[in-house]
């Protein structure tokens, strides 16, 4: 997906959808903040005092993920010299800020940001779809060293059905539109798988195979492009294949959101049987369905997944197609026609069969004030509310960029309240709920670089129970030992060792490390004690 287009074109389809949403007067409740004003003018200190005081503390599992995105352009013609620096840089102040998942773009129109044998490179790295970086490399590889070096998950973020963005770009040979005209269709400049054809979904499938395959991603990522966000007085030409596939659907837009729902299972039975510990995500556009209509539904006033994209995204949630959800909530509280604190509460209430992170649109959520203190961002009235919402188990920020540039001190609070301390991933039990064996062999070594904690990998019988993170707490002399308490944990690493911040022997400490398995169980712990 491009979610820098995505962002903007439903916003665009909710101001010619939505009642009042584009020329609305200017109210508390929608007046951005002059000037980026400072978070409620407080100092850092005050702030954490505050969410301390409303029960907001800061949790030892969560995501806490940004997505990167490539169909913007950001990295197209740079040498893999000055592309690998921007990324790494990026990558640092992530970290910095707490992030433990990055959802990295790999597949935005058809194309790929890496080798593949069944589509052509992306024309957002060389300018050109398929022509080969040179000097050769291997970007998603690369990113995900980058990633587990750091601690962090790598998810590859794929969009299933576009086949070309609105573009003058020329196609390579070896495109799919190109190889296979019969098999998409052209909506309002857009090139679309056409998502009817079973074909289609055994291409997307095999796709995923081959990354799956060939690439250690922690997990596959789809966006909100399902069928194409609608545009007023053109029509979706589909007409020939629901006369062909309608399975006995008679109504449209059952037969649609059907064809939606054969590709999501089909796409989660595969994955789970190349790489069962692989975490499938979708994050669909934020609202599912508006009270009028359907009772379920949230008292919005916008375009809907379920009746205009044709993604039913609740069935995926509560059959268990997908394995962790991220609807994109990128308005701000008060918003009249989709406020933020109403969809939160309807996610939170609805979506709950699986893991449930919320999108957050950065700039949108610094530019507007808080409608209950004006002279504040909404930036803790939001983090307020995901830690009242008892089903939110992680945010995933739009975009990453926005963060690394520290948009009026945004990343600076993360850093140094929201997202101190490290957070392990949420653990899916529904996908296993063994743990890793306890790590082996303790100790302290000295090397050319000083005084390493190292230890030995437990031995595991399958999937299951391999070790493939350990994570490493360090206690006072005298202290009470709780692991549940994040403000202990000194690094999350895939490592097995770490060097320790030796002074003079005089001091004594408690180091303890305990092993992650591939879905976020821990292991029992082991300890020793160190002088440094």
């Amino acid at each position: 997906m491009n979610k820098f287009i995505s962002r903007y074109i439903a916003l665009f389809a909710i101001a010619l959808i939505v009642s009042g949403c584009g020329s609305k007067k200017s109210t508390t409740k929608d007046t951005p903040i002059n000037n980026h004003h400072p978070i409620a003018e407080e100092t850092e200190e005050a702030e954490a005092n505050r969410n301390i005081h409303h029960g907001s503390s800061i949790p030892k599992h969560e995501f806490r993920g940004a997505w990167i995105q490539i169909v913007n352009g950001q990295f197209q013609g740079k040498s893999r010299d000055q592309l690998q620096k921007t990324l790494s840089y990026q990558l640092d102040e992530l970290q910095k800020d707490g992030v433990n998942a990055i959802i990295f773009q790999v597949r935005g129109e058809c194309d790929a940001f890496y080798p593949s044998r069944i589509e052509p490179w992306s024309r957002f790295l060389t300018g050109r779809q398929g022509v080969a970086p040179n000097p050769y490399w291997d970007p998603l590889q690369w990113m995900i060293d980058q990633c587990h070096q750091r601690g962090m998950e790598l998810h590859a973020w794929i969009n299933p059905y576009r086949a070309k963005m609105k573009s003058q770009a020329k196609l390579a040979p070896n495109h799919i539109a190109i190889t296979h005209p019969e098999r998409f269709f052209k909506y309002d400049g857009l090139y679309i798988l056409n998502p009817a054809l079973p074909e289609n979904r055994e291409y997307i499938c095999n796709v995923v195979d081959d990354i799956l395959r060939r690439y250690d991603v922690d997990g596959l990522h789809i966006d909100d492009y399902f069928y194409p966000y609608p545009v007023s007085g053109v029509k979706i030409p589909d007409d020939k294949e629901f006369y062909k596939y309608n399975n006995g659907i008679d109504n449209k837009a059952d037969w649609r959101r059907y064809n939606v729902d054969l590709f999501i299972k089909q796409l989660s039975d595969s994955i789970k049987r190349v790489k069962p510990w692989v975490k499938f995500g979708v994050s669909p556009f934020g609202i599912y369905r508006n009270k009028r209509s359907s009772e379920i539904g949230s008292n919005t006033n916008g375009l809907q997944n379920y009746d205009d994209l044709y993604a039913d995204v609740l069935k995926w949630v509560n059959n268990g197609w997908i394995d962790y959800c991220v609807p994109q909530l990128y308005w701000q509280i008060g918003h009249k026609s989709a406020d933020y604190k109403e969809l939160i509460n309807w996610w939170n209430q609805h979506a709950s069969a699986r893991p449930l992170y919320i999108g957050e649109d950065v700039e949108r959520t610094i530019k507007y004030a808080d409608p209950d203190n004006p002279q504040s961002n909404q930036v803790p009235a939001k983090h307020k509310l995901h830690r009242e919402m008892k089903n939110v188990s992680g945010t995933v920020l739009w975009y990453a960029k926005a963060a690394v540039d520290n948009y009026d001190r945004f990343g600076t609070f993360l850093r140094n309240y929201y997202w101190k301390y490290p957070a392990l991933q949420p653990s899916m039990p529904f996908k296993n709920t063994k743990s890793p064996h306890r790590p082996t062999k303790l100790k302290t070594k000295w090397e050319e670089d000083g005084l390493h904690l190292v230890w030995d990998a437990p031995k595991a019988t399958d999937w299951q129970d391999q070790a493939c993170q350990y994570v490493v707490y360090r206690f006072a002399k005298g202290e009470i030992i709780n692991i549940d308490d994040p403000s202990h944990i000194v690094a999350i690493t895939r490592k097995l060792n770490i060097l320790l911040p030796y002074k003079d022997g005089k001091s004594d400490w408690t180091y303890i490390v305990s092993a992650i398995g591939r879905t976020g169980n821990e292991s029992p712990i082991t300890k020793r004690s160190v002088e440094l």
